[in-house]
């Protein structure tokens, strides 16, 4: 039986590690069922995004989480990198190629508050937070009277700065990325992210596209590698072709805007015959 293997990169957090786990794991599987033994070993590479408080705006928005995992993945210190599709710049990067897109997530955005709020029944000037310029412009359109403030961290961090909520500190996250700051109302993540890590129990409420647009590729995960990697067996289980074309139509349709972090930009699909804004979470 033929022996492969590879490095796969990923950032420290329990959500890129569960991601990067899923990957790794369905890729090794698909070598078996091929008959080539392939071995996937995560090599954890930590990120300007994970060790700065700064917005990240500021921190040169999108692809600031991911430019770190490209230059291991150029250097050839990592064969493999699972990038959160909706945070990679949408220009090619000479010398790498996106090989799949796993099958995608819910893509909506979920609002996890205090005293099982939703948006609507949240009190008038109840804080929530969101680092996501995007998120912030909508949750203002939605409801004027509430106040809306900067967050950082990742997902368990976030979800800890909710009153009621203490999940501590995620482990991927240095302590200076965390900023400080008044315990808040409710914060906005990306539903797909809490159900990757088990944590969509928090979700009170699960936010309809035509109240708040999702970022173009949300939910949707995308494995990159070099040009002239010999590639992984197939495409792991999970990356149906429709899933793949759905999240790359998002970004062609967003690369001429040219967005960054600090843009409020949103997108999504129509379905055939009114069937959905978004179609299938797929």
């Amino acid at each position: 039986m033929t022996t492969r293997a590879f490095v796969l990169g990923t950032r420290g957090s329990r959500l890129a590690l569960a991601q990067s786990t899923a990957v790794a794991r369905a890729i090794e599987e698909a070598g078996t069922r091929l008959g080539e033994d392939v071995r996937v070993e995560l090599e954890v590479v930590r990120t300007h995004g994970d060790v700065s408080a700064a917005p990240l705006a500021a921190l040169g928005g999108v692809g600031v989480f991911a430019a770190q995992l490209r230059l291991a993945l150029l250097e050839g210190e990592c064969d493999l990198a699972v990038h959160s599709f909706k945070d990679l710049p949408t220009a090619p990067t000479p010398g790498l190629r996106i090989a799949a897109v796993p099958q995608r997530e819910d893509p909506r955005d979920a609002l996890c508050a205090a005293d099982g709020a939703t948006l609507s029944s949240l009190p008038a000037g109840a804080l929530v937070g969101t680092g996501s310029p995007r998120r912030a412009a909508q949750v203002l359109a939605a409801r004027p009277d509430l106040r809306v403030c900067d967050l950082r961290g990742n997902v368990p961090t976030r979800l800890s700065r909710v009153r009621g909520i203490d999940l501590g500190a995620d482990a991927g996250t240095a302590p200076s990325a965390l900023g400080t700051g008044e315990r808040l109302d409710a914060v906005v993540l990306a539903l797909a992210g809490l159900r990757r890590i088990g944590l969509d129990a928090h979700a009170t409420d699960v936010l309809d596209p035509t109240i708040m647009m999702p970022a173009p590729s949300q939910g949707a995960l995308a494995i990159e590698t070099r040009d002239e990697e010999d590639p992984p067996p197939a495409r792991p289980p999970g990356c149906p072709q429709p899933s793949a074309d759905r999240a790359r139509g998002q970004r062609r349709a967003r690369r001429p805007l040219r967005p960054r972090c600090g843009v409020r930009g949103a997108g999504g699909c129509v379905r055939p015959r009114g069937r959905g804004l978004l179609g299938p979470p797929a």
